[in-house]
């Protein structure tokens, strides 16, 4: 991680300090007013609310050059209260996010000293607030990239055996209204989910199986990562600098690891439950009428499911053969490796899938 930190531009650096360095020159109660406020941005870029109302502080902490030294400044009153969205945006279709980082840089690029630092102080806090408070904190983790990829997505850390000593982040605590006052229970992770970040979200292990109840769990597990990374996005995109802040590092390394990978393994177990469907519809004669398939992966770039279309048999009345799916396998191959959409590791990942495919059906046609 040290790695991944030290990439931070170092002008980004410097910035990230200098902004900490400020908010930490104001007074505490100061910084609670602040620290409440950039809630509110927050709240307002994270769940994407139409509306965002927030205050600049009366009075800052300043660097005032003519005295070359830090002193408080007043903050207009006309200018305290800001106000975005409503319904003319909405009406409009205007992205409050945008509308919030845009007024945030105009009251920083303010001839008036004191509202411009307040900004820069409001900036600051919302993106702190964004990846310290937001987002719980995960294991120590190290992954390593697949060979020809760039995103470590694989841990490097072998599979531990049960212990009977469980740590806070080895389990998850339930607590159950039939033991109350009894503390909560702790229920460990398996060995495959301890290697990941946050163990809580894993749904797959090494070889796909399924680790939590169904499918649906699954998905929930990764639409919370996704909201995970969505949130990192939303601080850097509001205050580039806080790539240099480690906290981000930590938690985006271990975060879009674990994503990538569980994206990409609930992709790979959902055509292999595609190809359990077509078979037992196939021995059923229920095939004979076309078949088209949507098969799913995981996109690296975008960082969501996604899926490709393809036809194996035209409708009509055509008889299933497991030769048809492997040649419309090989025809869907030939098309990705030509699609420029796709970067490199997304490629890969996707002709996996359709290699699992082709394997199914070609020892299906094997044995007939």
């Amino acid at each position: 991680m040290s790695k991944e930190f030290s990439t931070a531009p170092s002008e980004f650096k410097r910035a990230f300090e200098q902004n900490r360095a400020l908010f930490a020159a104001q007074p505490a109660i100061l910084q609670r007013f602040l620290e409440a406020q950039a809630h509110h941005i927050a709240q307002a870029l994270t769940e994407h609310l139409p509306q965002v109302k927030f205050s600049l502080p009366d009075r800052v902490v300043a660097e005032i050059p003519q005295i070359g030294q830090p002193a408080p400044v007043a903050v207009p009153p006309a200018a305290r209260e800001q106000s975005l969205g409503g319904l003319k945006n909405r009406i409009r279709g205007t992205n409050v996010r945008e509308e919030v980082r845009h007024r945030l840089i105009a009251l920083e690029q303010s001839a008036d000293h004191a509202i411009a630092t307040s900004a820069s102080l409001l900036r600051y806090a919302a993106a702190i607030h964004m990846v310290h408070n937001m987002l719980p904190a995960g294991r120590s983790v190290e992954y390593r990239a697949d060979e020809g990829e760039e995103i470590a997505t694989l841990p490097v850390a072998p599979l531990e055996p049960e212990s009977a000593i469980t740590q806070a982040s080895d389990a998850i605590a339930e607590e159950s209204s039939a033991d109350e006052g009894r503390g909560d229970l702790q229920v460990p992770f398996v060995p495959a989910a301890r290697r990941f970040y946050l163990p809580q979200w894993v749904s797959f292990d090494e070889k796909d199986a399924l680790l939590v109840g169904n499918i649906k769990e699954a998905e929930a597990n990764l639409a919370s990562m996704q909201r995970y990374v969505e949130i990192l996005h939303a601080a850097s995109s509001l205050a580039p600098y806080i790539l240099a802040d480690e906290e981000y590092q930590k938690k985006r390394y271990g975060m879009l690891g674990q994503l990538i990978n569980q994206g990409r393994a609930l992709a790979r177990y959902k055509a292999g439950e595609i190809i359990r469907t077509i078979k037992v519809r196939a021995q059923s004669g229920n095939l004979n009428r076309g078949l088209s398939l949507s098969l799913p992966y995981y996109d690296d770039q975008e960082l969501k499911m996604a899926q490709t279309n393809f036809e194996v048999i035209p409708a009509g009345r055509i008889m299933f053969v497991p030769a048809f799916v492997v040649r419309a396998v090989h025809e869907e191959a030939a098309k990705r490796l030509q699609d420029t959409r796709f970067n490199a590791s997304t490629r890969k990942h996707l002709l996996v899938i359709l290699q699992i495919l082709e394997d199914a059906f070609s020892q299906m046609e094997n044995k007939k």
